[in-house]
Order: structure tokens, then C-alpha cells, then sequence
């Protein structure tokens, strides 16, 4: 997969999942170190927001749009990935009220492989890339969007349009 960071060109390690394909598993780590994983969510439609970390301001503000949006969607669990350690993750979710949304990290999973979103260069190498996923409470992929510019935020109306 392609996306691009500043205009340059950055690669991943694969491909998101298709769409009409059954969603990877996962097993990432929560804020208070328990996992998360996708058995967890399993019967409940689930939007992956996947970005490179909290402590950049769009990465930032994707995680605050998406707990605004996450509060008005039934049986719907909006999950949070990033390779940013959980204390961190818990940090900036208490700083910003946080609420609605599962943050999990990926540091010690295989999660960024698995889902095609590692950076394998670039100056975020080993990183995730800026994607979103839906999933079905099949555990159907129903949509995909790698955002084109890493810097940039998500299309958030069509993660929406793709729910309905």
C-alpha cells in the first residue's frame, strides 16, 4: 500500500484487508494493559481509526472526531490503534475526556503486519500508516480508506456514509 507523508511517497509492509473479506484478527494492549482483541468486539460493527501517534495534532484530532462521532453509533465500538505505548494513550484520553472510543496499542502485536498499515520507510518508518476500517458485526469488511497524505485527516463522512 501507498500513502504519502509531506508528498513523498511512503510504502507499508502489504495491503489492508479487502473489502467483502473477513477481518484479520487482533490482539493489541489497552490502556491499563489488558488486551484488547477482536473476539472482544465480536457481534458489534467496528471502526478502525489507525494512525502513526497521539502526539502528533492530526493524529490527535482524528482521535477527538471520531469519540464525538462514536457516541451517536449503535452497536458500533470505534477502536483507536496507534504503536504509542498504552501509558501514553491513557494520558492524552484522561487529558482530552475521552470516552467513547477503545484506545490500543500495537507495540508488542503483530497488528501492523497483519493489516498491511507498518510503514517500512519514511521518516514515520515503524509506524501505522493513516487508515480507517469498518467492519461488519459479521466481521466482514465493509470499507476501506488509506488517506492519501498522512498529514491530513480521515473522511470522516464517508467512515459515516459507510455505516449507514
Amino acid at each position: 500500500m501507498e500513502t504519502a507523508f509531506q508528498a513523498n511517497p511512503v510504502h507499508t509492509v502489504g495491503e489492508l484487508p479487502a473489502v467483502g473479506s473477513t477481518a484479520p484478527s487482533f490482539d493489541l494492549v489497552g490502556t491499563d494493559l489488558s488486551a484488547v482483541t477482536s473476539g472482544d468486539l465480536a457481534g458489534r460493527r467496528v471502526v478502525l481509526n489507525i494512525f502513526p501517534s497521539l502526539d502528533t495534532g492530526v493524529c490527535a484530532a482524528s482521535v477527538r472526531r471520531f469519540n464525538e462521532l462514536a457516541a451517536g453509533l449503535e452497536n458500533t465500538s470505534v477502536l483507536c490503534v496507534s504503536a504509542d505505548l498504552p501509558f501514553a494513550q491513557d494520558r492524552f484520553c484522561g487529558a482530552e475526556g475521552i470516552e467513547n472510543v477503545i484506545t490500543a496499542s500495537g507495540f508488542r502485536s503483530t497488528f501492523g503486519e497483519d493489516w498491511g498499515v507498518r510503514m517500512v520507510d519514511g521518516p514515520l518508518e515503524g509506524l501505522f500508516a493513516r487508515t480507517v476500517v469498518v467492519v461488519d458485526a459479521g466481521g466482514q469488511v465493509t470499507y476501506t480508506q488509506v488517506v492519501p497524505e498522512i498529514s491530513e485527516e480521515p473522511d470522516y463522512d464517508a467512515v459515516v456514509a459507510a455505516l449507514s
